[in-house]
């Protein structure tokens, strides 16, 4: 039981409201009162050690009169009879988290020896696709130091000064943009039906010219890249390289396992053998079918089912050469980061 009385002997000023903590039971059934650690030999409270005060009781400002040079060359004097503003603990920019945030990559080594065909040039300089470069080229219109060049097999070194309608041309830097591409969008850089187009999407994206790598029909959506470096965009459409893409389907109807087992095998199309590399089922039916292939043919996961009797109803590519959709909302895009770039250079997504 707590002993008022006793307590306000030992601490006339202290507080009666008991403590959980203030008396301890002994062997003999009485009950002491707990020591703590702040009592004097006295019995009483032993006074706080305040370290933000002084002897005099004030409070003490930190730094006073120190001054700080920063990195942008500003001169501060901190606490200086006034309170400071919050600082955060981290330094954020919110600029960097922008949705048209842009990186500039790191281009790689180029051997200023080393000649490269002119339409090349002019294509990796955003002026114009390399078969408009050779109509350019026979045109008459492209200067190379001053003289004009109409040989189609004409190369330029990179320290050359090439002129294009006696306009000086400075070439491009890389982008990168992952879209997460809607229904009802073809991927093409002009549609004559005037239907809407990728490049629409992106439009205000930057101010290079850039085109879709491969093409998904009108349809189909999900992941789509879209660069000017040509020499990425080959890599990854080309047959021999063969880059993994993922695609979930969704059929009319339930696929029968007799079917299942002829597309695992492989079907026919164009002369070639397409057999799937996966074939799962994420959901509980078997209408929808998660399908991994590295064949770049048209239209070919749809011509795959069709050719067991299935019409493909819905068609999502979640993934291509190891890049996915993921926080990309539909009909979204964003570049990629400068580790997904390299990682593309060097092959080292499948």
């Amino acid at each position: 039981m707590y002993n008022k009385d006793y307590h306000s002997e030992q601490n006339p000023n202290h507080n009666s409201r008991p403590r959980f903590s203030q008396f301890t039971p002994a062997r003999d059934g009485e009950r002491r009162p707990r020591q703590r650690f702040s009592r004097t030999e006295e019995g009483g409270h032993a006074e706080r050690v305040m370290p933000h005060k002084n002897e005099n009781g004030e409070h003490r400002t930190f730094n006073n009169g120190e001054h700080r040079t920063f990195n942008n060359g500003e001169h501060r004097t901190f606490n200086n009879g006034e309170h400071r503003p919050f600082k955060p603990r981290f330094q954020r920019n919110d600029s960097t988290y922008s949705q048209k945030k842009r990186f500039e990559y790191q281009q790689k080594y180029e051997d200023p020896t080393k000649p490269i065909r002119l339409n090349k040039y002019l294509a990796n300089a955003g002026i114009c696709s390399r078969r408009e470069a050779d109509d350019f080229i026979l045109a008459g219109v492209i200067k190379v130091n001053g003289e004009t060049v109409d040989n189609l097999g004409a190369k330029v070194l990179p320290t050359d000064k090439v002129m294009f309608h006696d306009q000086p041309v400075r070439r491009e830097r890389k982008v990168y943009i992952l879209l997460n591409k809607p229904k009802n969008t073809v991927t093409t850089t002009d549609d004559p039906q005037e239907r809407n187009t990728v490049l629409d999407i992106v439009r205000n994206a930057c101010a290079e010219r850039i085109y879709p790598v491969g093409r998904l029909d009108r349809n189909t959506t999900g992941v789509l890249l879209l660069t000017n470096d040509g020499d990425l965009a080959a890599k990854l459409t080309h047959p021999k390289f063969g880059k993994k893409k993922i695609y979930a389907a969704t059929l009319d109807r339930e696929l029968d396992e007799t079917d299942e087992q002829i597309l695992r095998a492989g079907v026919t199309l164009d002369g070639e053998k397409i057999v799937p590399d996966a074939l799962e089922f994420p959901k509980e039916d078997r209408k929808h079918v998660g399908l991994e292939i590295h064949s770049g043919q048209n239209r070919v996961v749809r011509r795959m089912f069709e050719q067991v009797g299935y019409r493909v109803v819905q068609l999502d590519r979640v993934s291509f050469a190891g890049l996915t959709k993921k926080n990309v909302s539909r009909g979204k895009y964003r570049f990629l980061t400068p580790k997904e770039v390299s990682m593309l250079q060097m092959g080292a997504f499948e």
